[in-house]
């Protein structure tokens, strides 16, 4: 069900009369299932022991539960004003998604944005979703899933460097950036950029805290290319630490997806490191999807997904993961979603976001879920 307000406002001004339209949407998803795990972890500690099988209601085998509002008012001349407010949740326990703090959940910890859109492009200011994610999810075949995918993958290079997933503030790249002034250029001949600059806010230093990161994709044909840096200083923090400006998270990526009728492929190559420690955190990620759309209601997607450690070649992670999904309606889905991830050293990839595997072996993970949007 969606629930959707439309009001027209009309006024006067100096003798002459302005209209505007806007509207407000109130919108999100519910994604959950049953999962079943063959080892598990207290943590993303590499030290952790393998707490056995583990089978369990989870919540977003897909993406994330989540809730939102979305407005936009038209401001005349091709320009729109616009808002959004969206946060995720736990169906299985009803609690709000983590925030940048760890340990803490906020309510709208995914998105606070405002913004402008028009001929120019579009300018968004708050807490966004970082340009890069957007990026590395259009050129992988399984789409950033929640389940066995490069965000996954992704994560466990976070975990590699030190992560341990209790906030989403973490050591390589950036999924959410909180204060993020984002401007995205219209699309030229299927070209489009995003700069990205988030102030850090600290009192005594320019760059504590602070964001900068720039993505250039490439999309027509049936061709997505994209290419990423990410910079971010004082990031993944220890305990009451004090923001410096050290330049600690530096990312790279380039990604490519093609479709031909209804095959589709991706691959990807991402260094991900402290550049202030570039000894001790450097990693590689290489990935590989393939997919194929049997009818408009039914897909199936498979990825592999490569971690090495470029300090210590006794660390790697390979995981491979493949998937069905079929649309029941337009907002009704089902699927089904298995994969295997086999850890070396002290890597600890997950398969599904937010459950642990025991490190240095391999597992196998089954899930099957509902997808619900409304």
């Amino acid at each position: 069900m969606k629930l959707k307000w439309v009001a027209a406002v009309a006024g006067a001004a100096i003798g002459s009369a302005a209209q505007a339209q806007s509207s407000v949407t109130l919108y999100g998803v519910l994604d959950a299932g049953l999962m079943y795990q063959s080892t598990s972890a207290a943590s993303f500690n590499p030290a952790s022991k393998n707490m056995g099988k583990l089978y369990r209601f989870k919540d977003a085998g897909i993406y994330s539960s989540n809730f939102g509002l979305t407005g936009t008012e038209d401001l005349g001349g091709g320009y729109r004003a616009n808002f959004k407010l969206q946060g995720t949740f736990d169906t299985g326990t009803g609690k709000a998604g983590i925030t940048d703090t760890p340990g803490v959940t906020g309510l709208f910890n995914q998105i606070a944005s405002v913004g402008i859109s028009g001929p120019f492009g579009s300018f968004n200011a708050g807490r966004q979703i970082a340009p890069l994610a957007f990026a590395m999810s259009e050129t992988d075949v399984r789409g950033g899933r929640w389940f066995g995918s490069i965000l996954t993958s992704w994560l466990g290079m976070n975990q590699a460097a030190g992560w341990t997933g209790t906030s989403t503030n973490g050591p390589i790249g950036a999924l959410y950036d909180s204060n993020a002034l984002i401007y995205e250029t219209p699309s030229f001949g299927g070209v489009k950029a995003s700069l990205e600059y988030a102030p850090g806010g600290v009192a005594g230093s320019f760059q504590g805290n602070t964001r900068e990161s720039a993505v250039l994709k490439y999309s027509n044909y049936g061709v997505r290319l994209a290419a990423a840096y990410y910079n971010g200083h004082d990031t993944n923090p220890g305990p009451n630490a004090v923001p410096t400006g050290l330049a600690n998270n530096r990312l790279f990526y380039l990604g490519a997806f093609y479709t031909l009728h209804d095959f589709s492929v991706s691959a990807s190559y991402t260094n991900g490191k402290n550049p202030a420690r570039s000894n001790q955190v450097s990693i590689d990620m290489y990935t590989f999807g393939l997919g194929y759309l049997f009818t408009p209601a039914f897909r199936v997607t498979s990825g592999v997904y490569y971690l090495r450690d470029r300090n210590n070649s006794a660390n790697k992670s390979i995981e491979v993961a493949a998937g069905g999904e079929y649309s029941l309606s337009k907002a009704t889905m089902v699927y089904g979603e298995v994969g295997h991830v086999n850890n070396r050293g002290t890597m600890t990839q997950t398969i599904a976001y937010g459950q642990p595997v025991a490190p240095g072996m391999a597992t196998t993970a089954v899930m099957v879920g509902l997808r619900q949007k409304f």
